[in-house]
């Protein structure tokens, strides 16, 4: 069994959304994380330790994609309010004010810089996919050959390409000179969910709800390669800058990660509970992130990059299996979360047009607060009884709680709830079950090796008492 290290591993996870995360994008710089929410919020974590996260307010809806531009000055967000935001990624900056693209007619499920960071891709329910200015801040021109709902939209490497995926169950290419549909896939057995380019721009991978990942090449317009390793739905897809691996999260609560070299699923991976709504690599590829219904974004380290691709294929050539889950190569964090908290300050700093800004210290709240609507400006009130400031804190303290980048089952409190120690006891049979399906595959495989070998062994005997027979006749008895 090879070493542990070389396998994924959780990091971090990051909680301060408050309802499902629906698309993540790390920042060029490697120092940030974005992701978007069904909370309506767009939050910026940074991935130094006792860093800050930025918590940007403004959209009034769902958020369905999040971007960092090409230098990781800016983030793009889209939104089912029908709208695109540029925010800038930093609290110096007019605490989070940002400039409002009123896209389409219908809400916006999906944003996209080019790789110069010159435009900007948006894909939409009104059935069409739109391309904007990011100096001049306006409208470029649309593509409107799309029959339903367009789901996701990406622009290839060198920008010459857009390509497009919805409901009408097709994968369109667009010439970005001539505004014409150059082609047009209809290989997908379902709605398209997500579509992207590997990084060479050599091929194009498009999911679907129907729980198959497609990739095909666009030199020749061949389907390459078709997987369908998911037992329900793929949300979201990512290419590692290799070309060599592609991630999957699904609505069956994994993330799968594929060996593209070899055409094979190697590692299936489990840490969220709920849909997996999105997954992203770093720029590097030396990280990724998912995000998923149950409110959460989880940090990964990939490890497997670092070593030699032969390597790799030698390790997964002992450890695959084409048996059902669960796998050799099933991931599953120690205890819920490989995350330790932090015991030094953790600030979470809300943006809108004012600022609200929390600090949690040692498990001790210090709050101060900046704003301008009623609900902040109450907390200034020099007539509130202490019962009501004594539940103003308390409810403080859950929010903070909540943002905070802690461990689920720490509270902020000396002593652990009964409810915490029984989470922890149903966490830890949790482990202990996963432990023992695998003991019980691995004996099953050892069994089926055994009846394998005395399978053989009984037909090399069969084949030596052959090769006697036909050198040693019977002899004929005469009467």
């Amino acid at each position: 069994m090879a070493s542990v290290m070389e396998d994924p591993t959780l990091e971090r996870h990051f909680k301060g959304h408050r309802d499902a995360v629906t698309c993540a994008d790390f920042n060029p710089n490697r120092k940030q994380l974005a992701s978007g929410s069904v909370d309506k919020n767009v939050m910026i974590w940074n991935l130094a330790p006792k860093a800050r996260a930025f918590r940007f307010v403004g959209h009034q809806d769902v958020i369905t994609g999040v971007q960092f531009c090409p230098s990781g000055n800016l983030v793009a967000s889209s939104s089912k309010d029908r709208t695109v935001r540029l925010w800038t990624p930093s609290i110096n900056v007019q605490f989070g004010e940002s400039t409002v693209f009123k896209a389409h007619t219908a809400a916006v499920r999906s944003v996209a810089f080019s790789h110069d960071g010159q435009r900007l891709v948006t894909a939409s329910d009104d059935k069409s996919v739109k391309v904007w200015s990011i100096h001049r801040q306006c409208f470029i021109y649309s593509l409107n050959q799309h029959t339903n709902w367009v789901r996701c939209a990406r622009f290839s490497p060198d920008g010459r390409i857009i390509a497009s995926c919805g409901d009408d169950r097709t994968v369109r290419l667009w010439d970005t000179s001539t505004k014409h549909c150059i082609n047009c896939l209809t290989d997908c057995g379902g709605s398209a969910t997500f579509v992207d380019f590997n990084s060479s721009g050599t091929c194009i991978a498009a999911s679907g709800a129907d729980s198959s990942l497609k990739i095909w090449d666009l030199r020749t317009n061949k389907l390459i390669q078709h997987y369908q390793v998911h037992s329900a739905g793929i949300n979201s897809f990512s290419f590692h800058p290799s070309n060599n691996y592609v991630i999957t999260g699904s609505s069956d609560s994994t993330i799968k990660i594929l060996d593209l070299l070899e055409g094979r699923l190697i590692y299936t991976l489990h840490g969220h509970k709920g849909a997996v709504i999105t997954v992203a690599f770093s720029r590097a590829g030396d990280l990724f992130a998912s995000g998923g219904a149950d409110s959460q974004v989880l940090l990964w380290r990939t490890n497997f990059d670092s070593k030699s691709y032969q390597d790799v294929l030698r390790q997964h050539s002992r450890r695959s299996t084409p048996d059902l889950p669960p796998h050799l190569s099933d991931i599953h964090p120690r205890g819920p979360h490989l995350h330790h908290p932090q015991p030094t300050a953790i600030q979470v700093y809300h943006l809108s047009n004012g600022l609200t800004a929390c600090k949690v210290a040692n498990s001790r709240l210090e709050g101060w607060i900046e704003g301008e609507s009623a609900s902040r400006a109450d907390l200034t009130a020099g007539n509130d009884t202490k019962a009501e400031r004594r539940a103003r804190k308390g409810r403080r303290e859950e929010e903070v709680e909540e943002i905070g980048q802690t461990h689920p089952l720490e509270v902020l409190s000396d002593h652990p709830s009964v409810n915490s120690i029984l989470r922890h006891i149903v966490q830890q049979l949790d482990i202990l079950t996963q432990t023992i399906s695998v003991l019980e595959e691995r004996l099953t495989l050892t069994e089926d090796k055994l009846k394998e070998c005395l399978s053989h062994q009984s037909q090399i005997v069969k084949d030596l008492r052959a090769s006697r027979e036909s050198y040693f006749p019977p002899l004929a008895i005469r009467h």
